[in-house]
């Protein structure tokens, strides 16, 4: 796991933006897709908001797990075998998250819209089909109980305590959830806007977003791969969380514009042949 920074701004900006690279994760996009699709026929008024308390429920969990190791931290260390099974584990779900999906691309019937694939979602059972405001967030929460997003909950956590306790233990997890807010919510909304259309268009944008996603997870696992196995790697990334976390940011958000654009150029291409 990587280290913190050691000034409270700059480790504020930090972990939002980690809750913001969180919120990419795709099992969350996977899911929130899911559910907004399956809401969008059983209560389209609350399909939009299916990404929002998918996050709120996620991010709840964040701060009691950050509030408890707060508490904790003077009796509990993070042993180094902890560390490192976390890493190959984190570079094997991404991995197969990255194959798994770009399969669903690749074998996608033309004429219908690529849903996300989730490894987690897979075990949801009838919650994969919630349409109570309540159940989503308990969706949410239940993705928040991983080794990926305790590990990180409890880092932050004991680096805020160098800042007071417990209260800026708190400040950090309600930044997380706050991260992964803007972009679990504006997947949400995206997902359910792409329902609406069920078009040509949908079906550009759907496959973007696909391929996008699962080469971003393979490429994250294969840079994981680099640092467990070469000294010289882990060595530069050190102390480059934020940029990786805003690179990663940046790609899935050009990734959206990108789909955007595409599919406004189709009906102006449509309206020049008319």
């Amino acid at each position: 796991m990587a280290s913190f920074p050691q000034d409270i701004y700059a480790l504020s900006l930090l972990v939002f933006t980690l809750g913001v690279k969180h919120g990419f994760d795709a099992d969350h996009l996977a899911t929130i897709d899911g559910l907004t699709r399956f809401n969008s026929r059983a209560k389209p008024s609350l399909a939009r908001y299916c990404g929002m308390l998918f996050s709120l429920g996620h991010g709840a969990v964040v701060i009691l797990i950050a509030l408890a190791v707060s508490a904790l931290t003077q009796h509990w260390r993070t042993p180094e075998w902890v560390n490192i099974f976390g890493s190959w584990l984190s570079i094997g779900v991404l991995a197969a998250l990255g194959l798994l999906n770009l399969y669903a691309v690749l074998r996608a019937d033309p004429t219908q819209v690529v849903g996300l694939i989730s490894l987690k979602g897979r075990f949801l059972g009838r919650l994969g089909r919630a349409s109570n405001p309540g159940l989503i967030a308990f969706v949410g929460a239940l993705f928040a109980l991983s080794f990926d997003t305790m590990s990180q909950a409890a880092l932050f956590a004991l680096t805020a305590v160098q800042f007071g306790g417990w209260q800026h233990a708190l400040m950090l997890g309600l930044l997380f959830m706050l991260g992964m807010l803007v972009t679990d919510g504006i997947n949400g909304l995206w997902i359910s806007h792409l329902i609406r259309r069920a078009d040509q268009i949908a079906l550009i944008a759907s496959r973007v977003m696909g391929l996008v996603v699962a080469s971003l997870s393979l490429l994250l696992a294969l840079f994981g791969l680099m640092k467990l196995s070469s000294p010289m790697v882990e060595a530069w990334s050190e102390g480059k969380e934020l940029l990786f976390g805003t690179a990663v940011v940046g790609v899935v958000a050009g990734s959206y514009a990108l789909a955007v654009w595409l599919t406004r150029q189709r009906p102006m291409a449509v309206a020049r042949l008319e």
